[in-house]
């Protein structure tokens, strides 16, 4: 008998296993309705107090999770890390299980199948970025958003990696951005995407002494890898949830690095001031400010990666909402458009060349 005909698992399609967790029944206590959300990487479940996340068995360049043994410690990994945010948040794992007549249960007496992250349901009206569209945020909380993600990044171990370590991933991010950004089918209906690309080349060839010098100063840390104003609830305690748990090396990051990428997501949402006082707090709590270029060419390379992944979802086969993801796409980049000019200055600290 082969491994597959001994695992229930195989007989168990995903669909059949997406359905039983659509069901109020299948969840332990007062359980009346489930809404459901899909994610490129997962289901999202939400009773009214939890949340269990139910991982897609996809494999892509970053990651595997095709086998109930990867899933698995996928799921471990992203309560770990995020209990670094969100203490209070990610509850567990929980299993998901078939018995011997084939019925589905979670955490049931039989065998396990899949596993599920399980989270407390945090209030979506505190959601940063729903805050910052119905104009609801105010200082004192971004003030508290601030202080707790400073502690955070200070207890972070500056990370063992080299200087060509980091600047390869920078170069691979930025042929994956061109490799979507400049594809023919988008290509000419993102008219600020040429010039943005262009500039991070250029960066990337001639300034590097400013991200070698962000290593060799011990500023590189494991940090979230995923700071977006959704990720960002701001309870009495601000929490954030969801960060990269699948790739460490995408998680090695300058923490202005990810206080850049918050702050472009506010100011997309329309609140600009946000960024400022978190950059503001973020020096003061490090005890420096990188150069200005260094925070522009952040600035760029996060517009250009969250271009990027808006517009990877329209090159699939069978998009999903597949008019939301262009213009997205279009707002990230004339976001950095200042930044972008710049950039394409020349440095003050060196001599002109003629």
């Amino acid at each position: 008998m082969s491994t597959d005909e001994r695992k229930p698992s195989s007989t168990i399609p995903t669909a059949e296993r997406v359905a039983f967790l659509r069901d109020p029944n299948s969840y332990p206590g007062d359980v009346r309705h489930v809404e459901t959300r899909e994610t490129r990487m997962s289901w999202v479940f939400l009773t009214r107090e939890r949340v269990y996340k139910l991982k897609k068995p996809i494999r892509d360049r970053w990651l595997d999770l095709t086998t109930p043994e990867a899933r698995e410690r996928n799921a471990r990994e992203e309560v770990r890390l995020n209990r670094r945010l969100a203490p209070d948040v990610y509850i567990g794992t929980a299993r998901l299980t078939v018995g011997a007549g084939g019925e589905l249960a979670i955490d049931g007496a039989g065998e396990s199948i899949d596993w599920l992250v399980v989270m407390r349901r945090l209030p979506d009206e505190r959601m940063l970025d729903r805050l910052i569209i119905e104009n609801r945020v105010h200082p004192e909380e971004i003030e508290t958003l601030a202080s707790r993600l400073m502690a955070f990044y200070r207890d972070c171990a500056p990370a063992a990696l080299t200087v060509d370590e980091h600047l390869a991933l920078f170069r691979e991010q930025q042929r994956l951005n061109r490799d979507v950004l400049a594809h023919p089918r988008v290509a000419p209906e993102l008219d600020r995407a040429a010039a943005a690309l262009d500039t991070m080349d250029r960066f990337l060839t001639d300034e590097t002494d400013l991200l070698a010098t962000r290593v060799h100063g011990g500023h590189i840390v494991e940090g979230h890898g995923d700071l977006r104003a959704e990720h960002v609830c701001l309870e009495p305690t601000p929490v954030v949830i969801d960060c990269l748990e699948f790739n460490r090396a995408l998680r090695l990051v300058d923490p202005f690095d990810e206080i850049t990428d918050l702050a472009l997501e506010c100011r997309r949402l329309g609140a600009h001031w946000i960024g400022t006082l978190l950059l503001d707090r973020c020096v003061a709590a490090l005890g420096e400010r990188p150069p200005g270029r260094l925070l522009d060419f952040y600035t760029v390379m996060r517009a250009c990666l969250r271009a990027r992944l808006a517009i990877r979802h329209l090159l699939e086969p069978d998009p999903r909402t597949p008019e939301r993801w262009l213009p997205l796409a279009r707002e990230y980049l004339a976001v950095a458009d200042t930044a972008c000019l710049r950039l394409r200055a020349p440095r003050a600290d060196r001599p002109a060349t003629r």
